[in-house]
C-alpha cells in the first residue's frame, strides 16, 4: 500500500538571538499509509509540533523534503492543503462566524463539492453534538465546544490525510471518547491519521504505530507490541520513559 505521508530528513533550524542557531527537528523520516494511525509522542520541546507544522505547510522545511498524496509540501503546498486536515491547540477561529457558517467555510475553501457542503455540514453539527449551537457565534461558545468546532473544521472537507496535534486536551471524557471513536471511523474509511498526544492510554488504544520522538529525532518507531518486545517493558509510558533515558545516556 502506497503511503499517503512521506518525509525524508526534515530539518528545521532556528536562530535565536541569545545562543545562535538551534536545531528543532534533526532529520525525522517517516512514513503513513491509507487506513494507519500514526502516533508521534514526545515531551515538550521534542519537536513533534514544528514536524507536523512543516507535514502542514505552516513552516518550511530548513532541509529534507516531504510529500501528502503525492504533492511536494514546497512545491505544491496548495495541493498539499486540499488533501491535508490539520488541528492544533492554536488553530483559529472566527470569532464572529457561527458554527455553520465556520463548517461552511472551511468545506468550501478546501474544495469540498458546493453541492453537498450543505449535508456535509450538518452531518458533522449532528456528530459533534452541536445542533443546539449551530447559530451561535463562536467567540460566545465554551471552550469545550470551540475544540470541537474546532476539530470539526478539520475534517469538512473530507481530506484524506489528517493530523491532530494534542487534539482531546482540554475535552471531558465524554467528548475524548467520542472523538477517539471517531478517529476510529475514520482510520476503517482509509484515512491517513498522525496523532501527536501526551495521553498514554490514548496512544496504546489508537495507534498501529508509535514514534518515539526526543530532540528533534526519532528514537524508536514500531508496533506498541514490537516496542515492549524491543524494550523489555510492557506501560507504554515506560517504554517512553526508558527510550528518552537512553537518548540521554553518557557515551
Amino acid at each position: 500500500m502506497t503511503p499517503l505521508v512521506r518525509a525524508e530528513g526534515l530539518r528545521k533550524v532556528y536562530q535565536d538571538e541569545g545562543r545562535g542557531p538551534f536545531e528543532a527537528v534533526r532529520g525525522i523520516s517517516l512514513e503513513c499509509s491509507p487506513g494507519e494511525i500514526f502516533g508521534l509522542l514526545g515531551s515538550n520541546g521534542a519537536g513533534k509540533t514544528t514536524t507536523l507544522k512543516m507535514l502542514a505547510t505552516l513552516l518550511p522545511p530548513t532541509a529534507g523534503r516531504a510529500s501528502i498524496c503525492g504533492f511536494d509540501i514546497n512545491s505544491q503546498s496548495h495541493q498539499v492543503r486540499q488533501k491535508l486536515g490539520f488541528y492544533s491547540s492554536s488553530t483559529g477561529l472566527y470569532p464572529r462566524l457561527s458554527v455553520t457558517e465556520t463548517l461552511d467555510f472551511f468545506a468550501r475553501i478546501n474544495g469540498y463539492p458546493k453541492a453537498r457542503v450543505a449535508a456535509r455540514v450538518q452531518e458533522l453539527i449532528e456528530h459533534f453534538q452541536l445542533e443546539q449551537y449551530r447559530h451561535v457565534r463562536v467567540e460566545r461558545l465554551s471552550s469545550g465546544n470551540k475544540q470541537k468546532v474546532s476539530i470539526a473544521r478539520t475534517i469538512a472537507h473530507d481530506p484524506p490525510v489528517l493530523i491532530f496535534d494534542e487534539p482531546t486536551v482540554g475535552l471531558d471524557v465524554v467528548a475524548a471518547l467520542a472523538f477517539q471513536q471517531r478517529l476510529k471511523e475514520l482510520r476503517t474509511q482509509g484515512k491517513t491519521i498522525i496523532l501527536s498526544t501526551h495521553i498514554m492510554s490514548e496512544a496504546e488504544k489508537l495507534c498501529d504505530r508509535i514514534a518515539i520522538v526526543d530532540s528533534g529525532q526519532i528514537l524508536a518507531c514500531a508496533q506498541l507490541e514490537e516496542l515492549r518486545t524491543a524494550s523489555g517493558l510492557h506501560y507504554l509510558e515506560d517504554i517512553f520513559i526508558h527510550y528518552l533515558q537512553s537518548n540521554k545516556a553518557p557515551g
